[in-house]
């Protein structure tokens, strides 16, 4: 089976898969001050848990947005499975040519993403992933991954909020019963939420008009089913979007070691 892993600022999701499907997956923190023997540990006890062993991996590939946490897991490959892991960066074959000023600075989880829905759906896109930060990619008709934008995730708007305004809390993420709030939670919830799906849509009607056409909008992170039950921009989720676009590159590249 296949061992896929994305390497998140705030979480690292790991997948198995059995061919093409996902058996299971599972959401960790990620820790920089973790040590390898300690994920070690956590990652074998998930798996025990649902009643899998580590002998059951052939091979593992990676995505990772946190450079000291990347150097972990491949000496957990190494010590676990016996082999380097796979891991999407440079030298990888994605299948997508990146029409960027430099390639290099792109995350490889917005790359991952960008393969996974074109590979679904093989037409223009917007890939927006509702993570640490909120990303927004588009990818052509042609299947050619053009750039985006960045903008700060909910959790970090939110954060930010409760750290900065003294008389204000802090707050669950989640749609408020109105917009127009009686009481300070809901106050707060109704301008993250609702900010947010503003942001969404009105990013989404200029990446469209730069596009010159209506591209499909696909949403994928924790928080993509709350936002696009409000968004007017977004018509897909894809919840393991970036797990599948792991196993799409894995394919693409085995037998080949890059790492």
């Amino acid at each position: 089976m296949l061992l896929v892993i994305d390497i998140g600022n705030s979480n690292t999701v790991l997948g198995l898969y059995d061919g093409e499907t996902l058996v299971r997956n599972w959401r960790i923190t990620t820790d920089k001050t973790r040590t390898t023997d300690e994920y070690i540990v956590v990652i074998e006890r998930l798996f025990s848990l649902s009643g899998l062993a580590f002998a059951e991996v052939d091979d593992v590939i990676i995505s990772c947005v946190v450079p000291s946490v990347l150097d972990t897991f491949v000496q957990l490959c190494q010590s676990c499975f016996n082999k380097p892991p796979y891991v999407v960066g440079p030298g990888i074959k994605t299948g997508m040519p990146i029409l960027y000023d430099n390639p290099k600075e792109v995350g490889a989880d917005r790359i991952v993403n960008a393969v996974a829905a074109f590979e679904k759906y093989r037409r223009a896109l917007i890939v927006v992933d509702f993570g640490t930060a909120t990303t927004f990619d588009c990818i052509s008709a042609r299947g050619e991954y053009l750039g985006g934008a960045i903008a700060p995730g909910v959790a970090i708007s939110a954060e930010a909020l409760f750290m900065r305004a003294s008389k204000l809390p802090r707050v669950d993420i989640r749609r408020p019963p109105q917009v127009i709030a009686k009481n300070t939670v809901n106050s707060m919830q109704a301008g993250i939420f609702y900010g947010y799906v503003g942001l969404v849509d009105g990013i989404v009607v200029r990446m469209n008009r730069e596009l010159g056409e209506a591209a499909l909008v696909v949403a994928t992170g924790g928080l993509a089913p709350l936002v696009a039950g409000d968004s007017q921009g977004i018509d897909e989720v894809e919840p393991m979007l970036t797990l599948e676009g792991l196993r799409i590159i894995y394919c693409r590249n085995k037998g080949a070691k890059t790492s």
